[in-house]
């Protein structure tokens, strides 16, 4: 038998490169070759499924602070940017800690634009973990001069790498709560969705209002998309640059996970797409999970950390927990 460790993070607890170490490492011990290919969908952790950061910029913080945010440029000319690293909620400490009408993507852009200074010429932003719902108007003002941004003629492409289908003028009401924004703020910054739009329309003649997924980040992937990126699955296009499908034609167990599984992680996410792309392949698939639904259980063979060693050691002993499972599968169907 022939192992492929393709699981996302765990957040908080193991990034998706410890993981696939973990699964790896189970494998082996049971005599068997294994294949590590980390994923990510677009949301945080996208970074450290490339490799993590080669390079570092300081970059303008969501509130205004200076922020060292590292990213990736490889020898291809693709660079790896994560909107978390330089406009992320955690930078602001959470949502309690946040300003929602003043963040601002401006730092996101100012890494894109680093990344296209020194030669990239396919920039791949992952949109998870923003602070901001500035409809991208922060990274508009700073990547304007590097427009079209859309890989023709020779210019450079840009990718906003989405794990969500919402569209622009709805991110305050789908994201706003989760970055701090009150209810009586909502209408608000809704409304300044559809101003910007109107703008975007204007000045670069792109409409982003209908635009599946340019409400991500905050609106990031929209504003993007006004300078001509595109909004794309983030699943979809990492797995493709990650060489997923060429892989499930090479092995017989293909070993996912993630820390929390429910129904969304069959929409866009990397659980539902690598089962979705192992079935394909006639290849098995086993999900090894930090905790999962009832629901979202019986669409998956899985493992649940959680319920077989208790939440304290899937929180605290991720990967060691992720191993026994494994071997326990593996040694016994």
């Amino acid at each position: 038998m022939r192992v492929l460790a393709a699981p996302d993070k765990f957040r908080g607890s193991a990034n998706a490169a410890e993981v696939a170490s973990a699964i790896a490492d189970a494998a082996r011990s049971c005599g068997l070759e294994c294949l590590e290919l980390p994923l990510a969908d677009g949301g945080e952790g996208t970074l450290d499924a490339f490799g993590g950061p080669n390079r570092w910029s300081e970059v303008t913080g969501p509130l205004g602070e200076r922020v060292r945010a590292g990213w990736r440029l490889d020898p291809d000319g693709r660079a790896v940017v994560e909107m978390a690293r330089a406009s992320g909620l955690t930078l602001v400490g959470g949502a309690e800690g946040n300003s929602p009408e003043r963040a601002s993507s401006s730092g996101t852009g100012e890494l894109i634009a680093a990344a296209l200074r020194e030669g990239a010429q396919r920039v791949l932003v992952g949109m998870g973990g923003s602070a901001t719902t500035d409809g991208g108007a922060g990274a508009v003002e700073v990547l304007a001069p590097f427009a079209p941004l859309n890989g023709g003629n020779g210019r450079p492409e840009v990718l906003a790498c989405c794990d969500v289908d919402t569209v622009f003028p709805e991110a305050a009401r789908v994201f706003g709560p989760q970055k701090g924004v009150g209810p009586e703020r909502i209408e608000y910054l809704t409304a300044r969705l559809h101003e910007l739009a109107a703008s975007y329309r204007h000045r670069f003649g792109v409409d982003v209002s209908s635009l599946t997924g340019g409400g991500a980040a905050g609106g990031l992937a929209g504003g993007l998309a006004a300078l001509g990126a595109r909004p794309v699955s983030g699943f979809d296009t990492i797995s493709r640059e990650r060489g997923l499908h060429a892989l499930l034609d090479t092995v017989d167990l293909v070993v996912t996970g993630e820390g929390k599984l429910d129904l969304g992680s069959f929409g866009g996410k990397v659980v539902g797409g690598v089962a979705r792309e192992a079935w394909r392949h006639d290849v098995e698939v086993l999900a090894v999970v930090g905790t999962a639904s009832a629901e979202a259980a019986e669409l998956v063979p899985i493992r649940d950390v959680s319920a077989e060693f208790g939440r304290w050691r899937a929180w605290h002993e991720t990967t060691e927990c992720v191993r026994r499972c494994v071997i326990d599968r593996l040694t016994t169907g």
